[in-house]
């Protein structure tokens, strides 16, 4: 290319990149003046039918037209944010564009001339026209990059006082009491991707999608019911996901048993037969105990009474969007229905090995369901729900890679999804507090890692586990846990950038979890070994060797460590340096659930019945 060639193609890009900038600009300038002059959620037509909805609450057709509505308001809306957002970047690449292309036509046409009085001024006078350009250039270009940034989001706005009011910190309690609100739902006619724009937010991974939120319901529907979501308290009064309140294997409920017979059915209440196999175990919010069960023809989530076992309702998964019916290849001891059921009190949240999810409210109406395909996993799925405020989360590894996704829980939209670089893992997400802030911590092969709940984005990761990684993360005694068999033990600092503190490679779980508890940590192995260490230091205090094997994960409750084998011998241990026996009751069935407790009993789940222990 000639020297000529070359100032002509930047001449050209020049041209160009001048005409996108000012293009983009004025789009920008004129977006914002729109939007600032016009809350496109705020139509008087949509105040108007929302008004009508109040006034005649049974009229279905009324709240279709609000929804219809609505809908195409938000669609407007979320269609602006993202010109906006497209449009600055545009307009920033042309800038830059036109500079380094002008620049380069400077140099190339630049002469040296003799000097001379004339010359100078001519010199001058460009000089001076040039940076006069560049300055109104400059100025267009900064209140158009402002524009776009200042452009109010009327979204953030409408929210409604009532929700507001319930916006309650985790030290907050309503202590199960009523409250007036007007409930915020989710269309459960929309697809995923109805109303959302989906775009990239990093590169390692993360889709931030703004899911589409709901028509207010009419107040004579919502007067007097519960908050949308349940306080912490409320959680930890409960046992609503595996290994009980945030996943983390402690809970507060008092006076649980330590004795009972599975040959003379002493202290045992009441045991249910539960129609459909399943591996997953038990959770309970208040007089309610959840379970899945499934096989090659059918999946079903179970409602059973607290009081006496008694089946309340029972819902076959069936009609998923997106499903296509084919089960995936599992084997006996994972089966289609391993992982855990959740519930937040409002609803009931189960997936299957097939990639199906599907949430019933209380009473078993189902309310919406997806399917996230057949995960290529040569066990079967196994990583159970956990669900806080308004998301329900799912870690959906596989060998072709990892996800981890945040559902709403009104609609079943994608909230945001983040690309996880790890391999396939059967452990479940944890839910802690970290520096007054909470994260979702995985464990999978090679690293356990913490996201944000907000958005998604990783906030930190390290590289220290491989192999097939079944039991999830532990946190106590302000460090986080990981193991997995052939691969080691190992304790992480969050107090010092996430390192490792400490590690222990000779006693390692193959499926039960870790759980600390008074700055003890207690591992359980599939080999019949039951350990104790110092959780700080590592030092290791005591163990333990049995007859049996640990899949079920140990539970920490009333002060003790309930750890049950899979020969459905319990192992009931003081929560001491010292090992001290407390018992060791006794099932006639093998176990590989964990329990849940609830109000002085114990739900375990065998082979085929649901037993209740009480005293």
């Amino acid at each position: 290319m000639t020297k000529d060639d070359k100032i002509q193609l930047s001449l050209n890009i020049a041209v160009i990149s001048a005409v996108i900038a000012l293009v983009m600009s004025v789009v920008l300038l004129l977006n914002y003046w729109q939007v600032s002059n016009n809350d496109p959620l705020e139509s008087e037509a949509l105040k108007v039918l929302v008004e009508r909805s109040f006034e005649n609450p049974k009229d279905e057709a009324l709240k279709q037209d609000v929804r219809r509505l609505d809908l195409l308001a938000r669609k407007a809306f979320f269609t602006s944010k993202w010109q906006i957002k497209t449009g600055s970047y545009i307009l920033l690449f042309s800038a830059i564009m036109l500079i380094i292309s002008l620049r380069l036509y400077y140099s190339l046409t630049e002469k040296i001339v003799a000097p001379g009085k004339n010359n100078r001024n001519d010199y001058m006078r460009g000089l001076q026209s040039q940076k006069w350009i560049l300055a109104i250039g400059g100025l267009v270009l900064v209140f158009a990059l402002l524009a776009g940034y200042f452009t109010k989001s009327h979204l953030n706005d409408y929210i409604p006082e009532s929700e507001k009011a319930l916006s309650l910190s985790d030290e907050e309690d309503t202590n199960g009491s009523e409250i007036e609100v007007i409930e915020i739902t989710m269309d459960s006619s929309l697809t995923p991707s109805e109303g959302v724009v989906q775009q990239d937010s990093s590169t390692s991974g993360l889709k931030q999608i703004d899911s589409t939120e709901a028509i207010v319901k009419s107040q004579a529907e919502t007067k007097k019911t519960i908050a949308p979501y349940p306080t912490a308290k409320e959680i930890e009064s409960n046992f609503s996901s595996f290994r009980g309140p945030w996943a983390n294997g402690i809970s507060k409920h008092k006076n649980i048993p330590t004795s009972w017979d599975g040959n003379t059915n002493k202290n045992i209440l009441w045991k249910t037969e539960i129609p459909k196999h399943g591996y997953n175990s038990p959770v309970i919010w208040e007089d309610k105990i959840f379970l899945a069960g499934g096989d090659k023809e059918s999946r079903v989530v179970y409602c059973l009474s607290k009081k006496d076992g008694k089946i309340l309702w029972q819902r076959e998964v069936k009609n998923v969007p997106g499903s296509t019916g084919k089960m995936p290849n599992t084997t006996d001891d994972t089966g289609l229905s391993a992982a855990s059921v959740a519930t937040d009190g409002r609803r009931v949240y189960a997936i299957f090995a097939n990639g199906d999810l599907i949430a019933f409210d209380m009473d078993g109406k189902e309310l919406w369901s997806k399917n996230f395909g057949v995960p290529d996993n040569h066990y079967g799925h196994s990583s159970s729900l956990i669900s806080w405020k308004d998301q329900l989360f799912v870690q959906y590894d596989s060998n072709r890679g990892g996800k981890l996704f945040s559902i709403n829980v009104h609609s079943g939209a994608i909230v945001w999804q983040t690309v996880r670089k790890c391999k396939i893992s059967w452990a479940s997400p944890i839910l802690v507090d970290i520096n007054g802030k909470k994260q979702l911590i995985l464990a999978s092969n090679p690293i356990v890692a913490g996201y944000d709940i907000t958005n998604g984005k990783e906030l930190w990761q390290l590289d220290c586990l491989y192999g097939e990684v079944g039991p999830s993360a532990g946190y106590g005694a302000g460090l986080i846990f990981a193991a997995n068999e052939y691969a080691k033990l190992v304790a992480i600092d969050p107090a010092d950038n996430y390192k490792i503190k400490w590690e222990d490679d000779e006693y390692l779980p193959e499926v039960s979890s870790p759980v600390v508890s008074k700055g003890l940590l207690y591992i359980a192995t599939s080999y019949g070994a039951l350990v104790c260490y110092n959780a700080v230091s590592g030092e290791r205090l005591w163990e333990k060797e049995y007859d049996n094997g640990f899949y079920s994960s140990p539970i920490i409750v009333d002060n003790k460590l309930y750890a049950i084998d899979m020969g459905g011998i319990m192992h009931i241990i003081a929560i001491t340096k010292e090992f001290k026996l407390i018992a060791e009751p006794k099932l006639n069935e093998k176990i590989v659930t964990t329990p849940a407790f609830s109000d002085g009993r114990i739900y375990i789940r065998g082979d085929k019945y649901l037993y209740c222990i009480g005293k």
